[in-house]
C-alpha cells in the first residue's frame, strides 16, 4: 500500500519519520551486511548455464577444414558470424568475431579514427582543433571513460524511452564540424532500459551533420537480453543509414560476455564492408587473428542462432525474478512517498532509480556504511557529474535473489533517509 508523500506531511510528522528511519539505518548497519549492486555481472548460476564449452571444441577443423589452432581468419570464424550476423539482422560479410570485450573493439575503432581517419573523413580526428561526441544520459560509464581518456569531449542529451532525444542531436551535429560521432545503446539500455525506436534510428541514420564521418557507436550490447517474453527487436541501423546514404555511418558492437562465459566470450563488429575492411586493414597490424578454437567451441556450443535465443531464455528464468524482486521492494517501500522514482525494465542489466534531487550522493554513501556496495552517484554522466545528483544505477543480476533482497531493503531505508534529513532540513 501506498504510503503518505513526504510533500503532505506536516513538520512534526517529518521529524517523526525522521527519527523512525534513523533508528532503522542504525539497524541496518548493526547487521554487518557485504552486499554489492555495483556492476553488471552475471550470476555464477548464469555462467554455469555454459560450462559445456569447458569441453568442447570436439573438433580442431571450421568447415572449410581450416586448422582453427593455426594463425590466420583475422576476420573471425565465418560459421560463427554467420550466426550473429542472423542474430544482429545484417549480413556475415558485415561482421567481424574478435575477442572476448566488444569494449576493445570500441577503443579501437576511436584510436583508428584519431590517428588515420575513416574511410569518410577528410583527415584524421588526431588533427582537428577540436573532436566531440554525444553521450545519452543516463549513459553507459565506460563509454564516457574510454572518450576522456583520448581527449574527446562529451555534449549530453537526454536519452528518453524511445531512444535519445533525437531533435537535440540533430540541432548539435546540424552545424558544428567538431561533433563526430555518439554513443547508442539502442536495446534495454544501460541504464534505463530504453529501445530505441525505428523512427529515431532512422532519424539518426538520415541526419544532415557538419562533420562529413560522423560517426554512431551503435553498442547492442543487450539485444538479446529479454526479461520478459515480449522481446524487443534491435533497429536496423546499418539498412536506415545506408538508404539514407549514409553506409558508414554506424559501426555496430556486441559480445556474448553477458551470454556463456565473461571474460571467455567472443566479441563482434557489424559495420559497412568499407568499414569491416579498414577495420581489418588497422587491426592486421597488430594482430595475426582472433581466438578461433574459442570461436569454433562457440559454434559448436550454440549449433545456430536459435540456439543462441534457447539458451537466453534460461537467463531470463534466473535473473527476471531478481529484477521483479527490485521493483516489489521499491514500490512497497518507497511508493507514494515522492521520494524516487525508477524503471521496470523488459531487458538488460539494470534498473535505473532517481531519487530526490540532491541526495543521490548521500544514498550512496549512507548505502556503503552500511555494507552495501552501489555505482557511484554520478556514474551514469560524464565525468561522473550528475547536475542534478539525483541518478543512481543498480545491477542485481550477480547477487543471489535473497541478497538481491536484503540490499534492496537496505537501499530503500537510505533513499528514505536521506530524502527526510533534506525536508526537515529544508524545514528547520
Amino acid at each position: 500500500m501506498n504510503a503518505t508523500a513526504l510533500a503532505d506531511l506536516s513538520a512534526d510528522d517529518l521529524a517523526a519519520l525522521l527519527e523512525e528511519q534513523r533508528a532503522a539505518y542504525a539497524a541496518l548497519q548493526a547487521r554487518g551486511h557485504k552486499l554489492d549492486l555495483t556492476r553488471g555481472k552475471p550470476s555464477s548460476q548464469q555462467l554455469d548455464l555454459a560450462d559445456e564449452l569447458l569441453r568442447l571444441p570436439t573438433s580442431t577443423r571450421d568447415s572449410a577444414g581450416v586448422d582453427v589452432r593455426n594463425y590466420g581468419g583475422l576476420a573471425g570464424l565465418r560459421e560463427l558470424r554467420e550466426m550473429f550476423a542472423e542474430l544482429l539482422w545484417v549480413e556475415p560479410d558485415q561482421v567481424v568475431a574478435g575477442g572476448n570485450s566488444s569494449l576493445s573493439m570500441m577503443r579501437d575503432c576511436l584510436v583508428y579514427l584519431m590517428l588515420f581517419g575513416g574511410v569518410d573523413s577528410e583527415r584524421p580526428w588526431g588533427r582537428e582543433e577540436r573532436v566531440r561526441f554525444i553521450c545519452p544520459v543516463p549513459g553507459y560509464d565506460r563509454h564516457f571513460t574510454l572518450l576522456e581518456s583520448l581527449g574527446v569531449e562529451m555534449v549530453t542529451v537526454a536519452m528518453h524511452d524511445d531512444g535519445p532525444d533525437a531533435d537535440a542531436v540533430a540541432a548539435l551535429v546540424a552545424d558544428d564540424p567538431s561533433i563526430k560521432g555518439m554513443w547508442v545503446v539502442p536495446t534495454y539500455a544501460n541504464p534505463t532500459g530504453a529501445v530505441v525506436s525505428q523512427e529515431v534510428a532512422a532519424r539518426l541514420a538520415a541526419m544532415p551533420t557538419a562533420a562529413p564521418d560522423f560517426k554512431i557507436f551503435w553498442d547492442n550490447a543487450y539485444a538479446l537480453h529479454h526479461l520478459t517474453e515480449d522481446e524487443a527487436k534491435s533497429a536496423d541501423i546499418l539498412t536506415l543509414a545506408s538508404a539514407a546514404d549514409h553506409p558508414h555511418r554506424p559501426i555496430m558492437f556486441a559480445s556474448t560476455s553477458k551470454i556463456t562465459f565473461a571474460g571467455a566470450g567472443v566479441a563482434f563488429l557489424a559495420a559497412s564492408t568499407a568499414n569491416v575492411e579498414w577495420y581489418l586493414g588497422h587491426l592486421g597490424n597488430g594482430s595475426i587473428g582472433p581466438d578461433k578454437v574459442n570461436h569454433l567451441r562457440h559454434v559448436e556450443f550454440f549449433g545456430s542462432a536459435q540456439g543462441v535465443r534457447e539458451h537466453m531464455v534460461k537467463h531470463r528464468e534466473i535473473i527476471a525474478p531478481k529484477f521483479a524482486e527490485v521493483d516489489r521492494v521499491l514500490s512497497e517501500r518507497l511508493g507514494g512517498r515522492g521520494v524516487a522514482t525508477w524503471n521496470t525494465p523488459a531487458g538488460g542489466y539494470f534498473v535505473n532509480l532517481d531519487v530526490v534531487p540532491g541526495t543521490a550522493s548521500r544514498v550512496v554513501a549512507l548505502a556503503r556504511e552500511a555494507g552495501i556496495a552501489l555505482t557511484p552517484a554520478g556514474s551514469s554522466f560524464p565525468y561522473k557529474q550528475d547536475p542534478r545528483d539525483t541518478n543512481i544505477r543498480l545491477a542485481p543480476t550477480m547477487p543471489p535473489l535473497a541478497e538481491v533482497t536484503e540490499a534492496m531493503e537496505a537501499v530503500a531505508t537510505c533513499v528514505l533517509l536521506a530524502a527526510l534529513e533534506q525536508a526537515v532540513g529544508a524545514n528547520a
